[in-house]
């Protein structure tokens, strides 16, 4: 039945992905899909993306993502 859901779950996956493999672990040290990659090499960049990327938008997720280490450094600093 796991094998069932996991080659659904891949159905549409494509691609080729290169791991590294040393004492144990697995390393992903390259990915490519030429059909349904989401990478668009042309706005990827904090520099000139013709507007497809706005730095206001980060300003949520920094605060969001902050959140968990302000609420730890007060912790720490009650006891």
């Amino acid at each position: 039945m796991l094998q069932k859901m996991i080659d659904a779950s891949q159905a549409t996956v494509n691609g080729v992905v290169r791991l590294k493999l040393y004492k144990g672990n697995v390393i992903v040290v390259g990915r490519k899909s030429d059909k349904d990659s989401l990478f668009d090499a042309r706005i990827a960049t904090f520099e000139e993306d013709k507007g497809a990327y706005n730095q206001k938008d980060a300003e949520g997720f920094i605060k969001l993502n902050a959140l968990r280490l302000r609420i730890a450094a007060g912790r720490r600093r009650r006891r």
